[in-house]
C-alpha cells in the first residue's frame, strides 16, 4: 500500500491536462511515485550529510534532482514561509496560492546588486619593520600619530584603527656583537682579535637576528669605501664567514651581497695605492662569487645567468679598463670550465689581438698597463689550460707513456739511468717551456734533451759489451719467439685503442682537438703543462 493516494496522482495528471486517467493507472504509479521521492529525498539528506548540516534545505533537494539527471525548479527561494490552502472538495489535499504578477511591475523595478564571488588577495604589510606604500595599507602620513592615540577619523567620521610599524628588537647583547664587529672591520682587520671574530661569525647560531644589519653594512661600506683595499679585504672576509655558517638563512639577502662582491669584483679601481693588491682580492670574490652560485644556483635559476651577463659584458667591452677585464675573467673561470668554452674561448682570438698591442713594449710605454695586461694574459691562460684539462679527462683514461724508454734514431732504445728523477716542480717553472716538456716525458728529439745526450753513449758501450758474448747466449728458443710476437700484438691492441680514444677526441661534437690547437696557436707551448701526459703523447 502506498502513502501517495490514488487522488493526488489523479490531481497531478488533471494539472498536465490528463483528465480520463483511469483509476487503475492511478494505483499502479503510487507506488512508483512513492518509491521516486523516497529515492530523491535520500540523495537529498546525503548532501545535506556532505555539507555538515542537520537541517534539509531546499539546495539540497536542488542538487539531488541534478544528480539524478532531473530538471531543477527554477525560481528563487522566498525568505518567508509558504502558506498553504485547502482545496475545495477535498479534505486532505492543500495547495500554495501563486498571485498574480504585473508585467510593469517587475521591468519598472530596480535591478538587485550583482552577488561576488568569495576571493582572496594578498598584500605585504610590513617587510622587515617598513610597511609599503600600497592602496591596501594606511598611508604613510597616517602612520605618523600622536603618543597614545590608536585610532583617528576620516572625513566621514568613521574610526580607523592605526596600527605603527612593526619595529626589529635585538638584545643588547647582540647589538654589542654587531657594533664590536663593525668596529673590528673598520679598523682592526689586521688584528688577531678580528680572524677570532671571522670564526665567530662562521659558527655561532644565534646570529641570524644580525644578518639585515650586517647586509646593509656591507653594502654601504663598499659603495662608499672603493678606495681602501684593507676595508674592502675585510668585507669580503665577512661575507665569507656569513655564508659559511649552516645556522644563518642568508638566501633573502643575496640581493643585497651580490652587487658588493660582484663591484670588488669588475671595479675600475681598488684601493688608492701602489703597494695594494686589488689581485688577490678580485680572486677572493671570483671564489666568492663561484661558490655562491654553487649553493643557491639550484633554489634561483636566474642567479648565474645573471652573474655571467654582466661578467661577460665587462669582459667584451673594450672601454673598460684591464683590471676590469681581469676580474671578469677570473669570475667566468670560477663557475667552471663549461662557462669558460662556451663564453671566453670564443671571443679569445679577437681579445688577444686587442691584448698583445698592450702587452708589447714598443707600442706600451707605460709599465704599469704593461704588467696589467700580463696579468690579464695569465688568467686567460690559466682559464683555457683548466678548460682543455676538464676536457680531456672526459675520456677514457689512457696508460701513461714509458717514462724509461726514449726512441733514437735507428730504432734504437735508450735506457735511463734508473737513479736519475724527474725535476722537482719547482726546477721546472725555472726552466723555459722546451726544457720543460722534455722533463715531463720522452716526446722530445733526442737533440733537446742533453740528458739523452749521456744516456746514449753508455747504451753504446753496453751494446759493445753485448757484442763480445758468446754466440750461443744470442740465439734464441723457440718459446722466446712465440712470446716475442703475443707481445707485439698486445702492442698493435693498444695502438689500436690509442686510435680510437684519439679519433674520439678529433670528433665533430667535442671539438676538443680543435680546441687544442687554437689554444696552441694562441699561447704556444705555454698551455702544454695544463695538459695530461697520456693525452699531450697522443697529441704529438
Amino acid at each position: 500500500m502506498s502513502i501517495v493516494p490514488k487522488e493526488s496522482i489523479e490531481v497531478i495528471a488533471q494539472s498536465v491536462g490528463i483528465n480520463n486517467l483511469s483509476v487503475d493507472a492511478a494505483l499502479t504509479l503510487a507506488p512508483d511515485v512513492e518509491y521516486r521521492m523516497r529515492e530523491l529525498m535520500q540523495e537529498a539528506i546525503k548532501c545535506m550529510r556532505h555539507s555538515r548540516r542537520t537541517i534539509l534545505t531546499t539546495d539540497d533537494v536542488d542538487t539531488a534532482l541534478s544528480i539524478r539527471n532531473v530538471e531543477p525548479v527554477y525560481g528563487f527561494a522566498s525568505g518567508t514561509p509558504s502558506q498553504f490552502k485547502k482545496a475545495v472538495g477535498h479534505m486532505d489535499l492543500f495547495y500554495i496560492e501563486d498571485k498574480d504578477v504585473d508585467f510593469k511591475d517587475i521591468i519598472e523595478a530596480p535591478l538587485p546588486k550583482a552577488p561576488l564571488d568569495t576571493s582572496i588577495m594578498c598584500h605585504w604589510l610590513a617587510i622587515e619593520g617598513v610597511q609599503p606604500a600600497i592602496p591596501e595599507n594606511a598611508p604613510v602620513e597616517v602612520i605618523t600619530i600622536p603618543d597614545g592615540k590608536r585610532s583617528e577619523c576620516k572625513d566621514d567620521s568613521l574610526p580607523i584603527d592605526i596600527k605603527v610599524p612593526v619595529q626589529h628588537v635585538l638584545s643588547r647583547e647582540l647589538q654589542l656583537y654587531f657594533d664590536k664587529i663593525t668596529e673590528l672591520t673598520i679598523r682592526g682587520s689586521e688584528t688577531i682579535l678580528f680572524k677570532e671574530a671571522l670564526v665567530s661569525l662562521a659558527t655561532d647560531a644565534g646570529l641570524h637576528p644580525l644578518v639585515p644589519y650586517f647586509t646593509c653594512f656591507i653594502a654601504d661600506e663598499v659603495a662608499r669605501g672603493l678606495g681602501d683595499f684593507n676595508l674592502l679585504f675585510a668585507l669580503m672576509r665577512l661575507v665569507r664567514s656569513l655564508l659559511k655558517n649552516p645556522n644563518i638563512q642568508i638566501e633573502p639577502y643575496l640581493h643585497q651581497l651580490m652587487p658588493s662582491v660582484v663591484s670588488c669584483l669588475v671595479a675600475k679601481r681598488l684601493g688608492n695605492r701602489l703597494a695594494d693588491n686589488h689581485w688577490e682580492l678580485r680572486d677572493f670574490a671570483a671564489k666568492l662569487v663561484a661558490s655562491i652560485c654553487k649553493r643557491f644556483g639550484h633554489a634561483y635559476s636566474n642567479l648565474q645567468p645573471r652573474l655571467t651577463r654582466t661578467l661577460v659584458n665587462a669582459f667584451l667591452d673594450p672601454k673598460r679598463a684591464i683590471t676590469q677585464h681581469y676580474g671578469a675573467i677570473q669570475g667566468l673561470a670560477a663557475l667552471g670550465p663549461n662557462v669558460v668554452r662556451h663564453l671566453i674561448l670564443p671571443n679569445l682570438g679577437p681579445y688577444m689581438r686587442l691584448l698583445e698591442h698592450e702587452m708589447s713594449l714598443e707600442s706600451q710605454k707605460n709599465e704599469m698597463k704593461r704588467h696589467e695586461a700580463w696579468r690579464v694574459y695569465g688568467a686567460l691562460l690559466h682559464a683555457a689550460g683548466q678548460c682543455i684539462y676538464g676536457i680531456l679527462k672526459m675520456f677514457p683514461t689512457l696508460p701513461s707513456p714509458p717514462c724509461h724508454e726514449i726512441w733514437g734514431k735507428k730504432e734504437r732504445v735508450n735506457m735511463l739511468a734508473p737513479g736519475k728523477r724527474k725535476a722537482s716542480m719547482e726546477h721546472i717553472e725555472e726552466q723555459p717551456p722546451l726544457k720543460r716538456v722534455a722533463t715531463d716525458g720522452p716526446l722530445l728529439d733526442n737533440n733537446t734533451s742533453p740528458f739523452v745526450k749521456q744516456t746514449e753513449g753508455e747504451v753504446a758501450a753496453s751494446s759493445s759489451v753485448a757484442s763480445d758474448l758468446p754466440s750461443t747466449s744470442q740465439q734464441m728458443t723457440n718459446s722466446e719467439k712465440v712470446g716475442s710476437n703475443s707481445e707485439r700484438e698486445k702492442s698493435g691492441e693498444k695502438l689500436l685503442k690509442l686510435s680510437a680514444v684519439l679519433n674520439q677526441v678529433w670528433k665533430d661534437d667535442l671539438k676538443s682537438g680543435q680546441v687544442l690547437v687554437s689554444m696552441l696557436e694562441l699561447f704556444g707551448e705555454s698551455i702544454l703543462p695544463f695538459i695530461p701526459t697520456p693525452e699531450l703523447s697522443l697529441f704529438l
